[in-house]
Formats: structure tokens, C-alpha cells, sequence
């Protein structure tokens, strides 16, 4: 019977691991596919044009982080919109202490969290195609630049915005003060009605009818069952007030933290960004000499912001999305400097050719390490979401496979409508659908990593290497490097 149990509980656990590592592996072919003809010499023709402008190492990082400033701003902007219709459900008291409200809650708010991601994902895509085929790097740069200034006066407006839209929502204040006022009315009533029948009943026994009645004997088990009926319900009511209370503050804790982390972990490696690109500006965008500069300047804004007794998750991710961002440069230069050092070729004569070739090379390494580090950031921030939601009893199994649903649609609709997206777009929209596998990934990460059955666990380990690896690509590196992510990050406490 025990066998039976234990191989049950792995049953599950694969199952589930198995969802969540389909619609993981499921994403990199799209991607792949994109990425491929983003490279196309057609797509590529801004960028080799002002890699002289900026430098190899200035398109590394404009383009490391304008990539990951689409992952992070996407997955902020679907947390935001899943937490306004959350919290709308909260207020006006639609969520209540049944299973099925709840099941409608976190559906709706993950139907509009995943839309949000995607949405804005391939918005922010198309503009960045569209910025840098008509201005270039350098109008790249200025919108990059621009966007991080306004980020923390937006951060400011947006709490204020939130605190007055939940003094407006007074509906489900209203709601509750206005049942509690009725089960009090109900309940002076019944009282009232009890004392009248036992002052008639006390009157009754002074005149000498001792007799008793079958009358009185149901009407004093109706007043029980009211009276039980009220207390059940005031109790029900303080239950479901509790519980939406401390939603209603979980829902303000996420956002407060999510806010921030849109307003202030851009801003290292915009800064990275901009140095290198001004480098590039005067003439030292190629220099080796530069990475000495750049190095101290990531050593300084890490060291000074892991040095902060306040330690923040922006700050975390900040400090990961500047090295993405160092990275990337390296690997900008580094394969344009594999062109240089070609040897054999009688046509490599040519300084103007190998300088052509080098400026190919070094973008098509810009971009497609770029999208990459986007996908792992979504992964890494899909999975912050899931992971909490699967701690705080959102339930595991209805996590994993909603998300996973979901990322069906989504991937199905992207496909649909790429052609009015742009390749810019579709890049966008797909990182959001990433986004919203990772949820699914992350789910899966902290079911397996609380659960205390280790059939269950080991079963959905196997189940999420085997998904994976079925639905993609066979990368096994990249598979590794994924899931080991997502399970950091799932197990992080962000909040």
C-alpha cells in the first residue's frame, strides 16, 4: 500500500514537472526562429552601420540593455495589471471564502498578468525596432537614457495613483459594514423575539398551564437553528474579512516591491550603457584600453550597491543585469576580434573587408546574445511570481497548469499576428511568453522544493528535464543554465 502511495505521489510530481518543462522547451524554437531572422543581413544593416558610430563594445551594451529593459519593464508591467484586477476583485468582494471565487481570482488575475506581459513586451519591441531603423544608436541611446530618468518620478505617481484608487474603492468596506449591520439587526431581533416567548412561556407556568405544547417545542428549534445560523454567519464574515485583508496587503506588498524593482534596477547597466556608448562617440568604442574603464566602473556600482545595509531584489537584479550587460560587450568584441585574427583567407587582405566582416560578426553576437539574456531574465522574473504564489496556497498544480495554458494561447496568438508585429515585436511578445512559462517553471521549482514527499519531488524534477528536453531543442547547457535559474529565483523571496 505504501509502494503504491509513494508511486502515485511521483506520478503527480512528473506530471506536473512534465507541464511546466513542455511549455519551457516549447518557447525556443519561436525564439530561435525569430532570433534567426533578426540576424538576417536585411535586420542587421542598422546595426553594422553604427557599430562605427558607438563601438563594438557601445552595441553590446545598448543592446544588452535595451533587451533586458524589455524583460524587466514587460514582466513589471504584467504584475501591475494582474494586481489592479487582484485587487479589484479583493474590493468590491468577488473573491469570497468559497474555492471557486478564489479559483476565479488568481484566473483572471493570471489571464491579465499574462496578456499584460505579452502586450507590453511586443510594444516595447516594435519601438525599439522602430528607433533604431529611423534614428539609429544614438536615438536608441537618448530613448534608453530618457526612459531611466523618468522611471523614478513615474514610480512616485504610480503609488499615488494606487493609494487614491484604493481610497475610492470603499465598495467592499461598504459591503462589510453593511452585512454586519444586517446579521446585527438579525440577531437583536432574535433576541428580542426569544425574550418575548419566554416571558409569555413564564406567564403561562404562573397561571397554572404547565401543559407542554408541540408548538413551543418546534418554535424553540427554530429559534436554535436561527440562532445557529447567525452565529455561522458572523462567523464566515470575520473569516472572509481576515482573509481579504491580508490579500489585500500581500497584493499592496508585491506591488510596492515590483515598482520599485521597474524604477531604480535599470538604471546600472543604463548607466554601463551610456559610458560605453560615449566612448564609442569619440573613437575608443573598439579599444581593449576601454574594458579596463568599464570594469571599474561595474566594480564601483556593484560594490556600492551590495554594500547597502537595506539590501532590495531590485538591487539583486540590478547587479545581474549589469554584468548581463558587461557580458554581452565582451562578447561583442570578442567576435569581431575572431575575424581579425582569421588567417588564410587571400581576400582578408582587405582592410575594408575584414572591417565589414568584423562589424557583421560583432552585431549578430550583440543581438543574439542580447535576446538570450532577455529570455533568462524573463525566466528568472516568471518564476519569482510563480514560486510565491504556489507559497502563499495559490495551489501548486492550478498554477503550473494555468500558466502553462495560458503561454499555449499566447505563443498560438503571437504566431498569428507576427506578421503586423514586426520581427521587434514578435521578439517582444515571445520574452513575455517566456515570462509567463516561467511562472509555470517556477511553480513547479517550489512545489518540488517544499514539498515534503520526495517521490513527489523527484518526480517532478524528472518530469520538468524530460518536457524540456522533448519539446526543445536538445540544448542541454541551456537547459541547465534555465532550470537552475528558475529555481533560484523561484525559491528567492522577493516580497
Amino acid at each position: 500500500m505504501m509502494i503504491k502511495k509513494k508511486m502515485k505521489e511521483a506520478a503527480i510530481g512528473f506530471a506536473l514537472g512534465a507541464v511546466g518543462g513542455s511549455i519551457m522547451g516549447a518557447t525556443e524554437d519561436p525564439v530561435d526562429r525569430t532570433l534567426a531572422a533578426m540576424t538576417s543581413a536585411s535586420q542587421l544593416k542598422p546595426l553594422i552601420e553604427d557599430i562605427r558610430t558607438v563601438g563594438a563594445l557601445g552595441l553590446g551594451t545598448l543592446m544588452g540593455a535595451s533587451a533586458l529593459t524589455i524583460a524587466m519593464t514587460s514582466v513589471v508591467a504584467g504584475v501591475v495589471m494582474a494586481a489592479v484586477v487582484a485587487s479589484v476583485f479583493v474590493t468590491t468582494r468577488n473573491c469570497g471564502t468559497t474555492t471557486t471565487n478564489y479559483a476565479n481570482l488568481w484566473a483572471n488575475a493570471g489571464l491579465a498578468g499574462a496578456f499584460g506581459t505579452t502586450l507590453s513586451g511586443a510594444t516595447l519591441g516594435f519601438l525599439i525596432e522602430m528607433i533604431v531603423n529611423n534614428f539609429g544608436m544614438i536615438g536608441l541611446l537618448c530613448a534608453l537614457s530618457i526612459f531611466s530618468i523618468l522611471k523614478p518620478p513615474l514610480r512616485f505617481v504610480f503609488n499615488v495613483l494606487w493609494e487614491q484608487g484604493e481610497a475610492c474603492c470603499t465598495q467592499g468596506s461598504m459591503i462589510w459594514d453593511t452585512e454586519r449591520k444586517q446579521i446585527e439587526i438579525s440577531d437583536l431581533e432574535q433576541r428580542e423575539r426569544v425574550a418575548v416567548q419566554i416571558e409569555e412561556r413564564i406567564l403561562t407556568i404562573n397561571n397554572g398551564m404547565n401543559t407542554p405544547d408541540a408548538n413551543d417545542t418546534s418554535t424553540w428549534a427554530t429559534e436554535r437553528k436561527l440562532r445557529e445560523g447567525l452565529e455561522r454567519k458572523k462567523t464566515e464574515a470575520e473569516e472572509a474579512q481576515v482573509k481579504q485583508r491580508t490579500l489585500q496587503d500581500w497584493i499592496k506588498t508585491v506591488m510596492i516591491k515590483y515598482v520599485d524593482f521597474l524604477a531604480f534596477s535599470g538604471i546600472p547597466m543604463t548607466v554601463v550603457a551610456v559610458v560605453t556608448s560615449l566612448f564609442g562617440l569619440f573613437g575608443y568604442g573598439g579599444h581593449h584600453s576601454v574594458f579596463i574603464v568599464l570594469v571599474a566602473l561595474v566594480a564601483i556600482i556593484g560594490y556600492l550597491i551590495l554594500k547597502s545595509s537595506d539590501f532590495k531584489f531590485w538591487m539583486l537584479v540590478g547587479c545581474m543585469g549589469m554584468l548581463a550587460t558587461f557580458v554581452i560587450a565582451m562578447l561583442t568584441v570578442q567576435a569581431g576580434d575572431e575575424i581579425r585574427n582569421q588567417k588564410g583567407q587571400p581576400q582578408d587582405v582587405n582592410g575594408d573587408s575584414i572591417s565589414d566582416r568584423m562589424s557583421d560578426r560583432s552585431s549578430r553576437e550583440a543581438l543574439k546574445t542580447a535576446i538570450i539574456a532577455a529570455k533568462l531574465c524573463q525566466l528568472s522574473l516568471g518564476a519569482t511570481v510563480g514560486g510565491p504564489l504556489v507559497r502563499h496556497a495559490a495551489g501548486g498544480s492550478k498554477v503550473i497548469i494555468g500558466a502553462a495554458v495560458i503561454s499555449v494561447v499566447l505563443l498560438a496568438g503571437v504566431e498569428i499576428l507576427s506578421p503586423a508585429l514586426g520581427k521587434g515585436g514578435k521578439a517582444g511578445a515571445l520574452l513575455g511568453v517566456v515570462g509567463t512559462s516561467g511562472v509555470s517553471v517556477g511553480a513547479v521549482a517550489a512545489m518540488a522544493g517544499q514539498c515534503s514527499s520526495w517521490p513527489r519531488t523527484s518526480g517532478a524534477v524528472a518530469g520538468v528535464i524530460i518536457g524540456a528536453l522533448v519539446m526543445g531543442n536538445f540544448h542541454f547547457v541551456m537547459l541547465g543554465v534555465q532550470l537552475f535559474v528558475a529555481y533560484t529565483f523561484a525559491m528567492t523571496n522577493a516580497f
